[in-house]
């Protein structure tokens, strides 16, 4: 799944949606009766440590005046589990120092894979945890393909530290931690 960092503030909307109209509407019958727990949960409260990253020095938080700085979106419907925590902070500095800043904690969950464009930066194209540069859309508007970021998980579960280099003068950045459901036929590892 691919979320660029500009279109952090407006994902809620979107992932709330879907996920309203794909299981709730769905779902919330078959829930009723079934034994099988539906949970839902939106709000604004995510942050860097929720996420596993520390928060870069001298950045604060990013909101624009229609939209928040921060999301923590869930659902869980049996053994469907889909989690997404978005941070967008803002700093001075250039995207280069903030880039190799989150290298190394984000190391602790795995390879770190560089991407540029939708692409990998690099010899690493796929990590030992099978995460690649590119993965499935929420929607047409979540194409990461103009911005730069690292990440470091496995395909399933990861973190991305995003850069929006679409403004000059400052460097706006996103952390995101994201836990997308496993496919039903695949075997745990």
């Amino acid at each position: 799944m691919s979320v660029p960092i500009r279109f952090f503030s407006a994902l809620p909307a979107v992932v709330l949606s879907a996920a309203i109209i794909l299981f709730c509407g769905s779902a919330a019958s078959f829930a009723q009766d079934s034994g099988v727990n539906l949970a839902l949960h939106a709000n604004s409260h995510a942050s860097a440590a929720n996420i596993g990253l520390p928060v870069y020095p001298g950045a604060t938080l990013y909101k624009d005046a229609d939209n928040n700085s921060a999301a923590d979106l869930g659902l869980t419907m049996g053994d469907f589990h889909f989690s997404l925590l978005a941070v967008n902070y803002v700093t001075s500095d250039s995207p280069a120092q903030v880039l190799a800043f989150y290298r190394k904690p984000l190391s602790r969950y795995g390879e770190v894979l560089e991407c540029n464009q939708g692409k990998p930066v690099g010899t690493l194209t796929v990590t030992h945890g099978g995460l690649t540069c590119g993965h499935e859309q929420v929607s047409d508007q979540t194409n990461s393909s103009t911005d730069h970021e690292i990440r470091a998980g496995t395909a399933h579960q990861y973190r991305i530290v995003g850069i929006d280099e679409s403004h000059a003068g400052s460097t706006r950045f996103g952390l995101v931690y994201l836990e997308l459901p496993k496919d039903r036929g695949e075997k745990p590892k």
